[in-house]
């Protein structure tokens, strides 16, 4: 039976110092690729980050600081992992963020700064990526949407309209560089606790979550990670330009109360 095996591989994660970028780091590193871990603020994370995957798993790993919206610093974070890490086989677009605001209090610079993270930034790094994946056999490109893709929300029309051309953008990178070898898969989390958020998840009402997901629980970071190193690896060599969403049917359950009555005994 085959296993994931990511061994000789390299790998870059956009936003990979915290939260469901970090966990993407460590599972590719567990299971044998050599990671590159980019941040744009959180320095410290990503260095402590880097040794934790040196030690746990005897894989290289390093960082590096780049805006993802800005050409030249994505051209540079590539040049520093050609140089440290290698020629990269496995691109995952993970960075992102999100602010709440009615789109009529909504400023140009808002826009533009949501937009430009989440969309544009996908844009530039899988565009170095893949230059380099046609030279040296192919590759794959990750893109971390979310269920905001085809799910809109009040205060996120900036975000969901970002995520929702991230989700056409993996399809039509698809087509283009289907003939390098090179696959392109969208992967949409839905609600996923981190640290980050654990806070205001249990300020919301964790048990509301959970009700409102069919699954009954709230998504755990490892649950995007283990979809990220299989759609990494050899074993969905066939799956292409497709989305995958991650939310327990969460996305699916659009009418909350539920009016069928329970399964007879």
């Amino acid at each position: 039976m085959k296993t994931i095996d990511l061994k000789g591989k390299k790998a870059l994660v956009t936003g990979g110092s915290q939260g469901i970028g970090a966990e993407i780091c460590r599972h590719l590193a567990a299971c044998g690729a050599d990671v590159f871990v980019n941040y744009n603020r959180s320095k410290e994370k990503a260095e402590v980050l880097v040794e934790e995957i040196r030690k746990a798993y005897k894989t290289n790993a390093t960082c590096g600081k780049a805006n993802v919206a800005n050409a030249t610093e994505v051209k540079a974070m590539f040049l520093q992992m050609d140089k440290e890490i290698g020629n990269i086989d496995i691109l995952v677009n993970n960075a992102g963020f999100e602010t709440v605001n009615h789109v009529l209090d909504m400023e140009e610079e808002e826009w533009d700064s949501v937009v430009n993270v989440n969309l544009k930034g996908p844009f530039l790094c899988s565009k170095e990526a893949a230059r380099r994946m046609e030279n040296h056999g192919g590759g794959v490109i990750i893109n971390i949407s979310s269920i905001h893709d085809a799910v809109p929300r009040k205060g996120l029309i900036h975000y969901c309209s970002a995520k929702a051309g991230l989700k056409m953008f993996s399809k039509c990178l698809s087509l283009e560089l289907a003939d390098k070898k090179i696959r392109v898969v969208s992967i949409a989390p839905g609600a996923i606790e981190t640290n980050m958020n654990r806070e205001e998840i249990a300020r919301f009402g964790k048990d509301k979550f959970e009700k409102w997901i069919p699954q009954g629980r709230i998504g755990e970071v490892s649950d995007v990670a283990n979809t990220v190193v299989f759609l990494a690896s050899d074993l969905a060599d066939y799956i292409n330009g497709t989305d995958i969403y991650i939310d327990g049917a969460y996305m699916n359950h659009t009418i909350q109360y539920d009016p069928r009555p329970p399964r007879k005994e």
